[in-house]
């Protein structure tokens, strides 16, 4: 049989009924205890490395888990980590910048309900992820939940409570888990490449997010605390230029204080083409920006995080950020 390390970091999944509200509390022996019919078909060890709520989990704690995973990497099969599940796809797509080519499965899962309640889906998607981390000539990272097996550059929490919480985004699902059957959608070997580790990141990534009547004036502040900004923009992308809501000279002081600035859209599905538009395209011809194309929100964010902390110059960030990485881009520059 197969080893398989599972590594604790708390969440809904590890969640017990407190005066409060629901806090991570669960037990490893507890959780054990729910495991008995998943050794049937490996061997389980289990990491207790955190025990938080997934909103307070921090680029430290990506850090943490990818040395947890490096530490361990030779003497397992196959890795599955649990999770909260609202920062889940930001965690899977760190992950996926942060350890490349394990030729390996590394699955993420969580549940939306917690293991300690009659109803549940923390059962089927412990189940489901040591059913998948067992598959042969696996390699990457993979959020599986609710019997999907999701892509870690391509995983968004598209519903709040409802069991089917995670979509895959501008990428087919990878797998599908049917009890004991899994079902390939895609190529799931990975590159014949060693593995890599990285545990190196620059967290001053800014997040903004357009709306009518906003005003420039926030770059400022932005390209005097952050080393990158993510600016969601309309459509397929754009920037405001009219009147006195004109963000194109603030653009232009983003780039002389070396603010990498990145044209995404606030739409979930099929992409940005920025310079589609007048409003796109005077940006792009004028500034050293660069663009979304159909990576998900939280792929930008760690990958951005994961390529400032190499201190690459501007041409040599611009080409990396083009390079698909676990096919988190596929079209790009």
């Amino acid at each position: 049989m197969k080893r398989i390390l599972l590594i604790l970091t708390g969440g809904t999944i590890a969640s017990v009924d407190t005066d409060e509200g629901l806090r991570p509390g669960i037990t490893p022996e507890d959780l054990r205890k729910s495991l008995a019919e998943i050794t049937d078909f490996c061997e389980i060890e289990i990491l207790p490395l955190l025990n938080v709520d997934s909103t307070n989990i921090q680029p430290e704690h990506w850090q943490m888990i990818e040395k947890a995973v490096e530490e361990n990497f030779d003497n397992y099969d196959g890795f599955v980590i649990t999770h909260g599940t609202d920062t889940m796809a930001y965690t899977a797509a760190a992950l996926s910048y942060m350890i490349q080519n394990p030729h390996k499965p590394i699955v993420i899962t969580g549940s939306q309900k917690p293991l300690v309640k009659t109803i549940t889906d923390a059962r089927k998607n412990l189940r489901d992820s040591f059913r998948f981390a067992c598959e042969e000539n696996v390699n990457g990272v993979y959020l599986v939940f609710n019997g999907e097996v999701i892509l870690g550059t391509r995983a968004r929490k598209v519903r709040s409570k409802s069991f089917n919480a995670f979509d895959s985004i501008n990428y087919p699902i990878a797998a599908f888990v049917d009890n004991d059957r899994v079902v390939r959608y895609v190529e799931l070997k990975g590159e014949d490449k060693p593995v890599s580790f990285s545990q190196k990141l620059a967290p001053k990534v800014f997040l903004l997010k357009l709306v009518p009547g906003i005003k420039p004036d926030i770059l400022d502040y932005i390209g005097d605390n952050y080393d990158a900004v993510i600016i969601e923009s309309y459509g397929v992308g754009g920037i405001p230029f009219a009147d006195e809501r004109n963000f194109l000279d603030k653009l232009e002081s983003l780039t002389r204080k070396n603010c990498i600035v990145v044209i995404a859209t606030q739409v979930m599905l099929e992409g940005s083409d920025v310079e589609l538009y007048e409003v796109g395209f005077k940006a792009m011809s004028r500034y050293h920006l660069l663009q979304a194309y159909d990576m998900t929100t939280e792929a930008l964010v760690a990958k951005l995080m994961w390529l400032l902390g190499k201190g690459y110059d501007f041409d040599t960030f611009q080409r990396e950020f083009y390079r698909p990485v676990a096919n988190d881009l596929l079209r790009g520059q």
